[in-house]
């Protein structure tokens, strides 16, 4: 069975194939019919071993996103300040011209490169990504991760040795599940990939258990589960600590005996818990010291319980030390690497976990390198996005003049967006891979469309190192390319040659075998990998038989030297790319299963359970117990919070009729209580004012938020003059990010503070 199958359907044949959906990171599988090369109907499939049927409504749109008018199919060129649309040889011609021109006067460090969450669903970006940012040569990168996810990865690259050991809710086992600021019924997950959300949720309860949603707002996922807890924004990690707190007091800590001798620091952080006590935090958390006290021995009684943290504790200033904490509490309470509790995946196709020697390694460490202007610290290879804007605007030797970014929209989703806004237009040169001119893109001097969802080969590369079972899918290219069109993997492989000084007529051929080259010379002199000792031409040629190049190949050789790989050979019926192909539903390698301390990469070999870093930044922590979260004397006295929505989770899919039509979705939320204090009605246009911007928002008034506290959805301001999407300007909703402050960020990890910005809510005079 291949992933495509033909059925009759009168006369003319319908394909139908089965592949993994790519826009969001619950990887759920999709059956999709295509007749005359133009989708037909899309649907969950029913076989898949991962989601088994489920769709959410951005699943079923990718026709729409196909076909969509807007969508660029040529690459444009910025002439007398217009787009306009140019064959791709003049394309390359002019990415040539400008990023030599600033390479060869300012240097290679004076080109940045941003990638957008996008990549992080897309194989050509996971793969040939990394080839365009080694060929450019600068250490001037910045992505969405600083806007994100980033201090769960810098926690665990302390904890656990490398910023990929990130441990996941055994969802489908446990009994009890804490979430904070986490809404998968929005999101469908967050470094968590579990299609299906919802029911696992109801598989907790319907079992016995129970859900826990720690959250300013009342969520859609906060009103199915069994409670609710109204947090003030920005102080999940005082609860955490405070839970911590109780365990150890209360002598409630139970770690696992097999887990016992791998951990430092226990005493240590017994010691520096000692002043959270839940009646400290109360008042400033919002929640009683009771509720506290309760929350902890829930946990530690149950037989298995996980603490899952995501989005709403790491957009705020103590990101890290919140994720952090989570996993402490999952360490206390003896849920970490046991089922049921927080887990470690092993990715089919390997990665960080799984390469190198087991239980031991170098360990983790931020700061190789630090902004010019603010001084920011590196983490895992990239510098904040906070600190893009003024690295551009700031004149002085290193001073940012070329930008190349990839499937991201920094002018909407990174903080104080217009002054990044301003700061792109002060650029030399800019170019831009992207299917769509946007609020981003329009800056650019040269724009490089990839081909759609549905022309690409898939495989998560990334997400399923987060999945809550141990899957892999591949799915194949449904429609093809267009005459001309290159591949992504292939624009990016271009770039590549074009900074190497290869010129526009390169052969990206070369540039995938040499890459590919690379990985394999790397695996046979490693005394760990699979394939150690074996002879780097034979593996070679066997990779590229019948053609198999790009993205495939690489993914063919990671799965063969993956944990279940087939060792080209050594391990008969190992995971292959063939073997994928064959399974177009997918195959399941089973349930997680403890891994520590095979996954520790620390010089130790153990848990660090007290890292020096983050015990000393319970200080900083501590002290807003004092100051509170709310500056009284500013005049802005609530705090907003961001919000998703299902349909309208990702900005880039706002010019889609079917997600975004009905009731307008960008308002402020705001409390009764708050409203009524402000002289504010329902639909009333108020002034949010922030340190560094100002907004104009309808409001919509609810209990379902708490008072303090108001919310704007994250990625709308979508009126920007030069884009070019039609629907999205229809429903253009105003941008959050003008009002978050780029001064604001987690110092451990530099990610954006998008969460409790403190506003001032005006209403509009009448």
């Amino acid at each position: 069975m291949s992933t495509l199958q033909q059925e009759s359907s009168g006369t003319e044949a319908n394909k139908v194939a089965f592949r993994t959906c790519p826009l969001c990171e619950a990887g759920c599988g999709l059956e999709i019919t295509v007749k005359n090369n133009a989708v037909t109907h899309i649907r969950g499939d029913m076989q898949d071993v991962f989601s088994g049927g489920f769709i959410c409504p951005k699943g079923s749109t990718l026709k729409q996103l196909h076909d969509d008018p807007d969508r660029l199919r040529m690459p444009l060129v910025k002439r007398n300040g217009v787009h306009v649309e140019v064959s791709w040889q003049e394309a390359w011609a002019e990415v040539e011209r400008g990023l030599l021109a600033v390479i060869n006067t300012h240097g290679r460090e004076s080109v940045a490169t941003y990638m957008g969450n996008p990549t992080a669903h897309n194989l050509s970006a996971m793969t040939f990504g990394r080839v365009a940012l080694q060929a450019i040569g600068t250490k001037q990168r910045f992505s969405a991760s600083t806007v994100d996810q980033l201090p769960k990865q810098v926690a665990g690259g302390y904890m656990f040795g490398t910023a990929a050991t990130v441990p996941v809710p055994d969802l489908d086992r446990t009994q009890y599940l804490l979430m904070l600021g986490a809404n998968p019924y929005a999101s469908n997950g967050s470094m968590c990939t579990a299609p299906d959300f919802p029911k696992r949720l109801k598989g907790i309860q319907e079992r016995g258990g129970k859900v826990v949603v720690v959250d300013p707002r009342k969520t859609r996922t906060a009103e199915v589960a069994d409670e609710w807890l109204a947090i003030m924004p920005g102080t999940d990690g005082l609860f955490l600590a405070a839970i911590a707190h109780v365990m150890f007091a209360d002598k409630l800590v139970k770690v696992s005996p097999q887990l016992i001798a791998h951990i430092n620091g226990l005493a240590e952080m017994e010691q520096a818990l000692t002043r959270f006590t839940p009646e400290t935090v109360a008042d400033v958390c919002g929640l009683s010291a009771e509720t506290i006290r309760r929350i902890a021995h829930e946990i530690a009684q149950s037989p298995t319980a996980a603490v899952y943290g995501r989005i709403g504790t790491t957009t705020v200033s103590f990101g890290t030390t919140t994720s952090w904490l989570v996993d402490v509490v999952n360490v206390l309470s003896g849920n970490l690497d046991t089922p049921g509790g927080a887990m470690f995946t092993l990715p089919v196709a390997g990665g960080a976990t799984t390469r190198g020697t087991p239980g031991k390694g170098r360990g983790f460490r931020v700061g190789k390198g630090h902004t010019r202007v603010r001084h920011l610290p590196e983490a895992i290879g990239e510098y904040p996005v906070a600190a893009l804007a003024e690295e551009v605007l700031t004149p002085g030797e290193g001073q940012i003049k070329a930008l190349l970014t990839i499937a991201g929209n920094p002018v909407l989703s990174t903080p104080h967006s217009n002054q990044l806004d301003e700061a792109l237009a002060h650029l030399d040169f800019m170019v831009s891979v992207d299917i769509y001119l946007n609020e981003t893109t329009r800056h650019a001097h040269v724009i490089l469309p990839p081909p759609s969802h549905l022309q690409r080969d898939h495989y998560d590369l990334l997400l399923l190192q987060f999945a809550v079972r141990n899957v892999a899918n591949y799915s194949e290219a449904i429609l093809p390319l267009e005459e001309g069109q290159p591949d992504e993997w292939e624009i990016l492989a271009k770039i590549a040659a074009i900074v190497q000084g290869k010129g526009i007529d390169a052969d990206v051929s070369l540039s995938d075998d040499a890459a590919m080259r690379s990985m394999v010379n790397s695996a046979v002199k490693d005394s760990n990998s699979n394939v150690c000792g074996r002879d780097a031409d034979e593996i070679m040629n066997e990779l590229s038989l019948n053609g198999q190049c790009g993205p495939a190949r690489m993914i063919d050789f990671m799965l063969r030297t993956g944990p279940y790989g087939d060792a080209f050979g050594a391990a008969i019926g190992g995971a292959t790319l063939q073997l994928l192909k064959e399974n177009p539903h997918g195959i399941d390698y089973g349930a997680l299963q403890p891994r520590i301390p095979e996954i520790l990469r620390t010089p130790s070999g153990k848990v660090e359970l007290a890292p020096e870093v983050l015990i000393n930044d319970l200080d900083r922590l501590f002290d807003i117990v004092g100051s509170g979260v709310v500056d009284k004397n500013s005049g802005r006295n609530l705090l907003l919070i961001g919000r998703r929505h299902l349909r309208s989770n990702n900005s880039w899919m706002h010019n889609i009729n079917v997600l975004v039509k009905g009731k307008s979705r960008c308002t402020l939320i705001m409390h009764p209580t708050d409203a009524h204090a402000r002289s504010v009605n329902e639909g009333d246009v108020v002034s949010v004012q922030s340190r560094v911007g100002e907004v104009r928002v309808a409001v919509e008034i609810s209990d379902t938020i708490r008072p303090g506290v108001v919310s704007l959805p994250h990625g709308w301001g979508h009126d920007a003059e030069g884009s070019d999407m039609q629907v999205a300007a229809q429903v253009a909703g105003v941008n959050s990010n003008i009002l978050t402050d780029h001064e604001a960020i987690d110092p451990l990890s530099g990610n954006a503070v998008l969460n409790g910005i403190p506003v001032a809510v005006t209403a509009e005079s009448k």
